[in-house]
């Protein structure tokens, strides 16, 4: 039966030498794997063009169930990108993100909320004519939300330390090492909690970009199972250096 869906594009492998298996995060499916043959011709109805990181969908699927491998009938991006691919900044950053959704989102069933937050803030950090170096941080701290580790925004006067482990505030010095300090702690939270279209509006340094970087990489590390390292992680702060 044939279905009806959008899709962002997380992961395309090299099959054979004109076929690859693509991982798409679909709307009605959740992560699904497609075999598309025949993408490195010149006429090819689906492109490797299509099928960049995190590129934006409309499909239309033959959908089975319990088959690891399914088929697409059509595909064509939807949006189409305008800044994305011809911006150094921001490919990178998505490039970046890609690596990161990859690592942490497993569901092959429908999720609805989480597939509209990815796809919008996409469309968003696309269409805007910013410059925006905090989107990355926001999207992944906004994300968490989604994913079930929402940190806590509430603090008191006395609780100078967010806890990464347990994802709050504490007075104390943590026993372990993954907490962040109240300033840092601010920041996180100010980027967890202001809308994207606010967010440039907090002034952060290169330096403290990178330190509050690491911090969200070592959250999602303590909070998703099988994270491992994020390779593109020092590419991304390269380019914004």
């Amino acid at each position: 039966m044939l279905h009806k869906t959008r899709g962002i594009v997380l992961k395309t492998t090299l099959y054979s030498e004109n076929s690859v298996v693509v991982q798409i995060f679909t709307e009605k499916f959740g992560i699904q794997s497609y075999m598309i043959n025949g993408v490195k011709k010149p006429r090819a109805k689906i492109s490797m063009n299509m099928l960049q990181p995190l590129h934006l969908v409309d499909m239309v699927v033959y959908h089975k169930a319990n088959t690891n491998i399914q088929r697409i009938s059509e595909l064509r991006p939807a949006p189409v990108f305008r800044n994305i691919p011809y911006d150094i900044i921001k490919s990178t950053i998505v490039i970046f993100l890609n690596e990161v959704l990859y690592k942490s989102i497993r569901q092959q069933t429908t999720d609805e909320q989480l597939f509209d937050f990815i796809f919008n803030a996409i469309c968003w950090f696309d269409e805007t004519e910013e410059q925006n170096v905090n989107f990355h941080l926001a999207f992944l701290l906004k994300l968490s939300r989604f994913l079930g580790f929402a940190p806590s925004t509430e603090s008191k006067s006395d609780q100078n330390y967010f806890d990464l482990q347990e994802g709050e505030f504490r007075s104390a010095v943590p026993v372990h090492p993954y907490f962040l300090v109240k300033a840092d702690a601010l920041v996180f939270i100010s980027l967890f909690s202001l809308p994207f279209e606010k967010i440039n509006e907090i002034n952060i340094e290169n330096k403290t970009r990178r330190s509050i970087l690491d911090k969200i990489l070592v959250y999602y590390t303590l909070h998703t199972a099988s994270f491992g390292e994020i390779r593109s992680h020092q590419v991304l702060e390269d380019v914004l250096s």
